[in-house]
């Protein structure tokens, strides 16, 4: 049986409080707080042991990303643990994508080049880096919302619920705004074309 030691959360909760509204001192008391419990919390659920370090730093990285939207008197560790399943389950999704060098295999050139294969023509390479400057200039002109919206869910993977939390909005709100970025990017392509 595991005995919660209530000073340390008590500790913890006074330390964020002070934390998110600007006491930047009050970190390294959050930081003795929350990362036991932390390291603990994933190292059940990640057997890599150099993960679970990275998702700790990704955790308290976010958890000072976020401190302006972490209410005074609310519990730390709910907070804190809600984030490190964020930073877990996108590790998951990015880990899953990857693919182990030893089943790539060696690299072998390609001595009978078909079409399409090969080195791209000049005509090709300022053709895609054309298109990358007209998405690049497109993508700054999008209002902040959407391009946040778009690059959690386009970019980085989130479903809609994780982005919304992530925004602090609706999943509605979060649709529309990536529907909006997604059709403003598409039409200046057309418009390039």
């Amino acid at each position: 049986m595991t005995t919660i030691d209530h000073s340390l959360d008590r500790a913890g909760d006074a330390a964020m409080a002070r934390y998110a509204t600007g006491d930047d001192g009050a970190f390294t008391a959050v930081y003795a707080a929350v990362s036991p419990r932390l390291r603990s919390f994933l190292g059940r659920r990640v057997p890599d042991r150099a993960l679970v370090e990275d998702l700790v730093q990704e955790t308290l990285l976010r958890v000072h990303r976020a401190r302006a939207r972490f209410v005074p008197g609310a519990p730390v560790m709910p907070w804190v643990l809600a984030i490190a399943r964020r930073q877990m389950v996108d590790a998951h999704r990015a880990r899953r994508h990857e693919m182990p060098l030893e089943e790539v295999g060696p690299a072998r050139p390609n001595l009978n080049p078909t079409v399409g294969d090969g080195p791209a023509s000049a005509e090709e390479i300022v053709a895609a880096k054309q298109v990358a400057g007209t998405l690049n200039d497109a993508f700054a002109r999008l209002s902040p919302p959407q391009r946040a919206a778009f690059e959690l869910v386009k970019g980085r993977g989130l479903t809609l619920v994780e982005a919304a939390r992530e925004l602090g909005t609706s999943v509605t709100g979060v649709k529309l705004r990536t529907h909006r970025a997604y059709r403003a990017l598409r039409s200046e392509l057309a418009a390039a074309a």
